[in-house]
This record gives structure tokens, sequence and C-alpha cells, in this order.
């Protein structure tokens, strides 16, 4: 079920707010229940025999973190452990299973001229968001900073259906002390900033994603990504084109379900930690992954960056685990080798972040002294390799991203289609001046998707986001420093302004799309 269909917005949310308010109300226990039921019918929509595999990996982990638990509050440290490395080896070994062993025997099959079958295994929807959720608490339960006895509300907290897909992960520290205020009664407000927030979301994937995704669609012949995989050279607008229009898709459709998963978490009186703020108006890239996917950030900091030595063993070492930590983080997201080199590229950017930063302490010039040339230069450079980098994101092989790069380097001409001469004016006179040719067996017209690029790029970079227009009836648990001039309140006109959001969304729903996130 998505949250962009019809039989989300209308059937499943109304039905489950209202039993849950009335479950609550007779009593508090019940209305959890309510919650629990509602989330593993959620998850089941897609198939139900892996709601097994969900609630036996539930299971297992609360039973181990009951056992470490007992052993850190008696004499067993080792033990407690030897408890937590097991835990944390089987949910890796599960998820490397589903989401990794075609990987490594395709890996293999090429190193070493094997012939091995690849297995009929089909991801399970939402595997890494739990089980990473699940380590983070195994982990803090060894550490004596989570606890759970209750079994109810550790499966809750697993399966709580606005984060279990597609993030954000979250901490039982977090979510599960708000629920307990959340059963008792009714807040009318967060039911509308809630709802605000969730409609901008649902406004950001249909309108603004959905449209100039459907550029760089796998199904789209004209699309550069799929030329680049058919082995056909990309001219230069063409590979620019593609990349931008993906970096912009993949912003708005991650940007719009973080605000539609802290939207509905809130609906019910639950705060999620932030998860996405305004990643392209980073300054450099320490700081853009401060702002994207800013829970997986947290989680790879803590969980694997610092346990791997983090700063405290000299700068060599430090940029070592940098780049380990970012290819960790690459293969989360997908079993290939576009997302290893993504991972890399991403290292090696914070990498040399981090070393600039050092230059220029030596100096004697701090890294947050700044200028508003060098600022506008950061973000400039940080997003034009965010840009390459979401290339290897995207293309489906290796080669292809080679392709698509090739062509943004002009390696393969400048060609424009020769009806958009006219069409440009000015501008195309000027282009065909400088050497663009204009073709008229060209398939692809760049101007709709250059409107799109035009349109939503300001958008991306200047304009403020969600918490910060409700920054006055915070949605999140750590709201942003600074407030928008556009700030959000409990009246008329904003009702006004959500409603027509809204009903733009749903004229949009022609045919709901999954969110990009969903196959990570």
């Amino acid at each position: 079920m998505l949250f962009n269909s019809y039989s989300f917005l209308f059937a499943f949310l109304p039905a489950t707010l209202l039993a849950f308010f009335l479950a609550a109300r007779f009593r508090p226990r019940a209305g959890m229940l309510v919650l629990v039921i509602a989330s593993l019918a959620f998850y089941s929509w897609w198939d139900r025999r892996y709601l097994a595999l969900l609630l036996g990996s539930a299971a297992f982990n609360y039973g181990m973190s009951l056992a470490i638990d007992r052993a850190r509050r008696g004499t067993g440290a080792r033990m407690a452990a030897g408890l937590t490395a097991a835990t944390i080896a089987a949910d890796l070994g599960l998820l490397g299973y589903y989401k990794y062993a075609n990987f490594f025997i395709a890996t293999a099959n090429a190193a070493a001229g094997l012939h091995l079958a690849p297995l009929q295994i089909v991801l399970p929807l939402g595997i890494s968001f739990f089980t990473f959720t699940q380590i983070a608490f195994v982990v803090d339960t060894y550490r004596g900073v989570a606890r759970e006895p209750d079994w109810m509300r550790y499966l809750l907290f697993v399966t709580w259906f606005p984060h279990l897909i597609a993030g954000p992960i979250i901490h039982h520290k977090e979510t599960m002390p708000q629920f307990a205020a959340s059963v008792s009664r009714v807040n009318w407000l967060a039911i509308a900033s809630g709802s605000a927030v969730f409609t901008m979301g649902l406004f950001k994937k249909v309108v603004l994603a959905d449209n100039i995704g459907s550029y760089v669609a796998a199904t789209n012949a004209t699309s550069a990504f799929t030329k680049a995989a058919l082995g056909v050279q990309v001219r230069f607008f063409d590979g620019w084109a593609a990349a931008l229009a993906y970096t912009l898709q993949l912003y708005f459709d991650f940007s719009g379900y973080s605000d539609m998963a802290i939207g509905l978490s809130l609906i019910f009186g639950v705060k999620f930690p932030s998860n996405f703020n305004s990643p392209y108006q980073a300054v450099n890239i320490i700081d853009f992954w401060r702002r994207w996917h800013m829970t997986l950030s947290r989680f790879l900091r803590d969980y694997v960056y610092v346990p791997l030595g983090g700063n405290r063993r000299g700068p060599v070492r430090r940029y070592v685990n940098l780049i380990a930590t970012m290819l960790i983080g690459g293969l989360w997201h997908g079993a290939g080798w576009t997302f290893v080199i993504w991972g890399g590229l991403h290292g090696t950017y914070l990498v040399i972040n981090h070393g600039w930063h050092a230059v220029r302490a030596a100096m004697g010039s701090g890294s947050r002294t700044s200028t508003v040339l060098g600022r506008t230069a950061g973000r400039a450079l940080t997003f034009l390799a965010v840009v390459v980098a979401w290339v290897f994101f995207r293309a489906p092989t290796l080669a292809a991203a080679k392709g698509v790069l090739e062509g943004m380097a002009g390696l393969h001409g400048f060609v424009l289609l020769e009806a958009d001469r006219a069409t440009l004016g000015r501008v195309g006179a000027w282009l065909a001046s400088a050497g663009v040719r204009f073709d008229p067996a060209l398939q692809m017209s760049i101007i709709p998707i250059g409107l799109w690029i035009l349109a939503l790029l300001p958008i991306a970079w200047w304009m403020p986001n969600s918490q910060q227009i409700t920054a006055r009836f915070p949605v999140v648990l750590d709201p942003p420093e600074s407030r928008s001039r556009w700030s959000w309140t409990p009246s008329l006109p904003w009702a006004i302004a959500a409603a027509v959001l809204f009903t733009i969304a749903l004229l949009n729903l022609t045919k709901p799309s999954e969110f990009l996130y969903y196959q990570f």
C-alpha cells in the first residue's frame, strides 16, 4: 500500500485513525494494539509471505534484547557482548541473504569465471530499514540506554507503519515514550500540523517528483540512462538533462516521502526525528550528509564510524574510517557496484572536505569563517559533486554510468532537436553560432525537461523546507533553528492552501508510483 494511493488516503488511514482513537479511549493498550494490527496489515498489503519474516525478525531481536539486558544487569558483561555480536551477525546474515546473495554470486562468476545460477529471491520491502532499526535497539540495549520488557510495545516500535518501509531509522528512546501520551487524548494541533506536512509531501511526490521523473524512467526510451544502457552514445544536453532530472526527482521524491512519514506519525501524536533538511543548500559535502537521509547518517556515524575508531586514532585512520563507512552506506542502498562506487565517491568527497578544513586550520583560517562568495562557490561545487555521484546511483550498470558521464563531458558532441532552434529564439541562434548542431532526426526536445529543471532547481536551492515552515509548531523532535517567513499556523488561510495542494495532488494521482527509497 502506498501513501500516495486512494486506498491509503480514503480507506486505510481514516479507518486506522478512527479505530485508534476509539480503542484508546476505552483502554490505552487497546489503542496500541490497533496500531500494531494496522501496521502489520499495511506491510502485508504487498506480499503476505514476508509478514512471517518481519514477525520472526522482531521476535528474535526482542528475545535476544531481553537476554542481553539480563546479562548486562547481572555479572555477564562478556556474555552480553557475545549475545549482542551474535544478534547483529544474525540480522546482517538475514539481510545479506535477501539483498546481497545474488550480487556475490554475480561477482564470483565474473571474477572467477564460474557459472553459478542466481537464487530465486525477491527482496522483502523495508528489510534494510527494519533490520537497521533493530540493530540500533540491540546495541542500545547492550549500552544500557534502551530497554523494552513489553513485547507489544516492541512490536509497535519495529512495525510502526509511517516508517516501516523507507524510514526514518528511529531509536526506541525517541519514539516509544510518546505513545503513552498519544493514546491518552486527541491532540488536534498535532493532527492539523501533521496533515499540513503530509499534504506538502504528497504534493512534492505526486506533482513534482513524478512529473520530472517520467523523463528518466526506465521505460523512457529517450532517457540518457536508457540509451547508455543500450550502448547508444549520449550527447551533452541529453546527459545533463537526465542527470539533473534524476537529481531533482530523487530530491522531491525522498523529501516528499520524509514529509509524509513525519506527518502521518504526528497525526497519531508521535514525532519523528528530522530526516531531510534541504540538502542541496549544503555548503560542503559534510553539510550535505548532515541534511540528506539524516537518520541513516546518524546510524552510520554511531554504529559504524565510531566503532571503527572515528577520528580518535589520527587523521589517516579517520580518513580510512570515512571511506569504509561510506562504502558500507553505498552497499546498504543497493547490491551493485554502481552503489559501491557511489559510496566510495562520497567517502572520497568527505576525505577531501575534512582535509581542506585541516589545511585552512593550519593556515590560521577556521573552517567556520566564510564569505558570501565562498559559500556560493561551496554550494555550487557540492551540488556538482552530488550530481556526478547520482549518475552512478541511478545507472543500471557501470557501463551505462560511464556513457552518461561521457555525454555530460561533451565527448559525443553538442546536439539539439532542429525544431528547438526557433523555439529558443535568440538563445537558439547563439547556441548555433557557438557550434551546437541542430538535428531534425533527434528523438527528444530538450525544452519540456529543461523547463521542469529550471522550475525545480530554485525550489531545491533557496526555498524553505516543511520543518522551517512549521517551526512555530514543531513537527519533528529536532526542529530547525531557522524559521521561514511563511510560517504555518492552524488558520483558515493555511487550511485553504493545504486543500488546494491536496486537490492538485489528487488530480495527478492517475497512476500511483512507488517511492524511490522503497527499493532500498
